[in-house]
């Protein structure tokens, strides 16, 4: 028997061995009505992410309102030998949530309710299925935000947050979601409740369970609820948009940015065709009237103070006299500053929306950011200059997003090929840099055979082993990172 055939055995089956009746049976009696759903509709929705590369195969698809009902269904699941994938939002980038051998998917989108915020310790506990954006504005009116922030906000749930330890455009400024996660409960595959850390600031009693499970993906156990950290909203903010002659420019100006004295929440950058995609796909004009080699956007926390306003006025003078920059626009109001971010969030939506992508999210020591920029594109002129990279990122974290768009004439298998040598090159770079091969989407499905460009072989085996402690027949989220 081959590993795949005994791999569809041990999970349980695929779309050709149905799950079991007595698990289905059980589910019926035991679960609401509407708790479990077979729909090939809804197994196509649910069972994929926003990856491109996998098919979507699961078996079914559970919706619990509570963490006793995802308790519950993990017994089930081990007694019968089932897959559980946990589900989000379902924005993740390496098929973290794919569910492709017949797969129960455990779908935490019922499971949205936010607690009171409380004010006095700047907390607030929330269910996994929380929108993230929906936590920010719950959090708003008491002058509070859960600062963690991406273009997918408005769909990305807090458990997927956490399970990536998820970045974003102010990690600059407030670091990765787990900076701001107090506390979690967690459901294990043979459905033990864990409520790790509670919302205690300080907690000195051996190792901190919760940290194994953010970051995770999924394949420890299912984060349920969670004791979010808030932050004070930043006061006066300002955002700029600049166009500089390249991407060394980017770097230049990143210096200038980091000496003034204000606080930087975002250093995002962008190369022209990014911006292309991003006016044809929202149908917006450039805030220039020529085209530059690369573009920043700049939002600050301007200084408490009544010289502010002189003080950014001079200091954008001078960026212009030292030739920092060729072009800048500030935003005016909140509605032009939303325009202005428009630019870099619509990236992504732009680019799918126009054609097949590959997708890489990288790390680099910001001091290393210039020469793997440098010899990633003379990698991609001299070994594969069939292909057009779009480049854009979170400058002040040295985290890259590199976009390969598959040629309109080119196969897609054969594309496929291309860029499997594509990632084998630029791995072996970002390994030279001392890099990561994913800085924000985790490794799921799509970069675990890449793994050992950043990890060794020592820290997969210790990965290995704690996977073993917590999910021992490999039921949880299986085939991901190190499976």
């Amino acid at each position: 028997m081959d590993l795949a055939s005994a791999r569809v055995q041990k999970y349980g089956g695929d779309m050709n061995t149905p799950l079991p009746e007595a698990f289905l049976t059980q589910i019926a009696a035991e679960f609401r009505s509407d708790f479990l759903t077979r729909d090939p509709a809804e197994l196509e929705v649910f069972g994929k992410d926003w990856t491109k590369v996998f098919a979507p195969r699961a078996g079914a698809v559970v919706f619990p309102v509570s963490t006793d009902e995802v308790a519950r269904l993990m017994k089930l699941c081990t007694k019968f030998k089932i897959a559980v994938v946990p589900s989000g939002g379902r924005t993740g980038l390496a098929g973290g949530a794919v569910a492709s051998n017949g797969e129960v998917v455990l779908s935490l989108s019922k499971m949205n309710r936010m607690h009171e915020v409380d004010v006095l310790a700047q907390t607030v506990r929330v269910q996994a299925g929380a929108v993230t954006e929906s936590v920010h504005k719950h959090c708003e009116a008491h002058g509070l935000t859960w600062p963690v922030d991406f273009a997918s906000k408005g769909s990305s749930h807090v458990g997927g947050n956490i399970a990536t330890n998820a970045g974003g455009v102010k990690v600059i400024h407030y670091g990765l979601t787990r900076d701001w996660v107090l506390g979690l409960q967690v459901v294990t595959m043979g459905g033990e409740v864990l409520e790790l850390n509670g919302s205690l600031e300080k907690n000195n009693t051996g190792v901190d369970l919760r940290q194994l499970f953010i970051g995770s993906e999924g394949t420890l156990g299912v984060i349920t609820e969670a004791t979010l950290r808030l932050a004070r909203t930043p006061g006066d903010l300002s955002v700029f948009f600049f166009a500089v002659k390249d991407i060394p420019a980017v770097l230049e100006l990143f210096q200038e940015a980091r000496r003034a004295p204000f606080e930087i929440m975002a250093y995002e950058f962008l190369t022209h065709n990014c911006l292309q995609a991003v006016m044809r796909n929202l149908n917006v004009k450039s805030p220039f009237a020529h085209e530059h080699g690369a573009y920043v956007l700049l939002e600050v926390q301007r200084p408490k103070s009544a010289d502010a306003q002189i003080f950014l006025d001079g200091w954008l003078a001078g960026l212009f006299e030292k030739d920092r920059v060729v072009d800048g626009t500030l935003a005016q109001s909140t509605r032009e500053a939303r325009e202005l971010w428009s630019l870099r969030e619509g990236i992504a939506e732009s680019l799918v929306r126009w054609g097949f992508v590959h997708k890489n999210d990288i790390a680099l020591p910001i001091a290393q950011l210039e020469d793997f920029i440098a010899e990633m594109y003379q990698m991609f002129a001299g070994r594969h200059s069939s292909l057009e990279v779009y480049l854009f990122g979170h400058i002040g974290d040295g985290n890259l997003h590199i976009n390969t768009m598959k040629p309109a004439d080119m196969d897609k298998s054969e594309f496929l090929k291309q860029v499997h040598e594509v990632d084998k090159d630029l791995f072996t770079l970002v390994h030279k840099h001392e890099g990561s091969i994913s800085a924000e989407h985790g490794i799921g499905l799509l970069k675990k055979a890449s793994l050992h460009y950043s990890r060794t072989p020592v820290e997969i085996e210790y990965f290995r082993a704690i996977k073993k402690i917590f999910d021992p027949d490999g039921l949880l989220n299986p085939g991901k990172i190190f499976d």
